[in-house]
C-alpha cells in the first residue's frame, strides 16, 4: 500500500488542535505525525507517496460508533448486504469503525445475527463487533423494542449469545434490576463484553450497583431511563458520579435537548461517547420502516413507532453530531472530537489503537471543511470512494 501524507491542516487528536499538522500513513497505520514543513523530508525519501494539501482545513480521527442501528434503507438486523449498505452510508459521514447494534428479537435469531456479524469481521475491518440491545430490557422503558420479546437474562441465553459471537460481542445493554440481571452484568464483564445499563428502571442505587459489578457504559442518557430528579438523581447522576463510566449521548437536537447535552459535557469531561442510534432511514428518505419487528414512520427525518408514537432510534450521522454539537450546543472543537473518537473507542476496548491520529494507531482520518462537513474519508489508510 503506498504511503500517504496529509498535511496544512487543523489535526485534532488526543483533546488539542495542532495547527498546520500532517500525518503519514503507510500500510493500514499512522506511522507520523507533525507540525509546519517536516512532511516534505518523509515525502522526498518516498516519492510513490500520495500528497493530499488539507489546506487548512480540519483534519480529525475517524469516527467510532459504538451505537448504530442501519442507514441508507438497510438495517443491520436484515443481513450481511443490508450491513454492508448501511456501513457505507455512515462511511461517507465520517464513521470509520462500527459496532454493529441489534436490536431485541428471540435469543435464536440473536445468536443467528451476531453469529453473521462475527462471519463478517475477518473481511470487513470497519466492523468492531456486535452490540446486542436487548432481550434483556424493562417493559416500562423499553421504548422502540418488542415488549413480546422482553425477559430477563437467564444463563443458558448468555452462554448461547457468547458462544454464538464467538468472542465479538462488544457491547450489550441491559436492565441491572431484572430478576438475573446483576448476575448478567458480571458474567458479561467477565467475558470481555462492554455491558451499558439502559432501558432500564433502575434508580441511582441500583445502577451505581451495576456500575460496581462491571457495567462501564449507560446506553443513550436520558433516553428509556428515568431523568434527573432533585430527590431521585437516577441512572446519569450514576454515571456522571463513577468515574470510567461512558455516556452515550444522541445530538440530534430531537432526544436530548442542546443545554442538556452542554450539561453532559460538562459533568462528565473526556467520559461522553455521541452515536447516533441510527435506523434504516438515515440518509435515505421520509417514510415507512420496520425496525426490528415494530413498524416505523419517519416524518421529517423524526423517526417514531407507527403504534404508540415513541422515539424510534434516530436518523442522524456522526458528521451532523459534530456540526450540532460545536456549532449549536457550544462543545468545543476538542471535546466534540474526543467524543467521536477516543472516548467510544476506549469504551469497547479498543482504546490502543482507535481514536486518535498518533504512531501506530489505525490510519483512519477525516477531512472537513471550516463547517464540519466532511470533504475526505480515510479508513486503515485508503481513501474512501463514494
Amino acid at each position: 500500500m503506498p504511503a500517504t501524507v496529509i498535511h496544512s491542516a487543523r489535526l485534532v487528536t488526543g483533546g488539542r488542535i495542532h495547527h498546520d499538522g500532517w500525518v503519514r500513513f503507510e500500510g493500514g497505520t499512522v506511522a507520523e505525525t507533525g507540525a509546519g514543513d517536516g512532511w516534505r523530508a518523509t515525502v522526498s525519501d518516498d516519492p510513490s507517496t500520495t500528497v493530499v494539501d488539507a489546506a487548512g482545513a480540519w483534519l480529525t480521527p475517524g469516527f467510532v460508533d459504538i451505537h448504530v442501528h442501519g442507514g441508507g434503507g438497510a438495517s443491520f438486523d436484515d443481513g450481511a448486504e443490508s450491513i454492508r449498505t448501511a456501513l457505507d452510508l455512515h462511511q461517507w459521514h465520517g464513521t470509520t469503525r462500527f459496532v454493529v447494534s441489534l436490536v431485541t428479537a428471540p435469543v435464536d435469531a440473536l445468536c443467528e445475527r451476531v453469529a453473521t456479524v462475527a462471519a463478517l469481521m475477518p473481511d470487513d475491518p470497519r466492523i468492531l463487533g456486535s452490540h446486542l440491545e436487548g432481550p434483556f430490557l424493562d417493559v416500562a422503558h423499553k421504548g422502540a423494542h418488542d415488549p413480546a420479546l422482553l425477559r430477563p437474562a437467564a444463563p443458558t441465553d448468555i452462554e448461547r449469545l457468547l458462544s454464538a459471537a464467538d468472542g465479538t460481542l462488544r457491547q450489550i445493554t441491559l436492565a441491572p434490576e431484572l430478576p438475573g440481571g446483576m448476575a448478567a452484568v458480571r458474567a458479561f464483564s467477565d467475558a470481555g463484553v462492554a455491558v451499558a445499563v439502559g432501558h432500564t428502571a433502575a434508580d441511582y442505587q441500583q445502577t451505581l450497583d451495576a456500575f460496581e459489578a462491571g457495567a462501564s457504559i449507560l446506553t443513550h442518557a436520558f433516553n428509556g431511563m428515568d431523568g434527573i430528579h432533585h430527590r431521585a438523581p437516577g441512572p446519569v447522576a450514576a454515571a456522571t458520579r463513577t468515574a470510567g463510566v461512558t455516556l452515550e449521548i444522541i445530538d440530534d437536537g430531537i432526544h436530548v435537548h442542546p443545554e442538556v447535552v452542554r450539561m453532559i459535557f460538562a459533568a462528565a469531561p473526556g467520559r461522553v461517547a455521541m452515536i447516533t442510534d441510527a435506523m434504516a432511514a438515515a440518509g435515505s428518505t421520509d417514510g415507512d420502516y420496520i425496525l426490528g419487528s415494530l413498524a416505523v414512520t419517519v416524518r421529517s427525518g423524526i423517526a417514531r413507532l407507527a403504534d404508540g408514537g415513541s422515539i424510534a432510534g434516530s436518523t442522524l450521522t456522526l458528521d451532523a453530531a459534530l456540526r450540532r454539537a460545536v456549532l449549536e450546543v457550544g462543545v468545543t472543537v476538542e471535546d466534540a472530537v474526543r467524543a467521536l473518537t477516543e472516548t467510544p473507542a476506549g469504551a469497547v476496548g479498543r482504546g490502543h489503537d482507535l481514536g486518535r491520529l498518533a504512531p501506530g494507531f489505525a490510519a483512519d482520518a477525516v477531512l472537513l471543511d471550516d463547517d464540519f462537513t466532511v470533504l475526505q474519508v480515510w479508513t486503515a489508510g485508503e481513501p474512501v470512494e463514494r
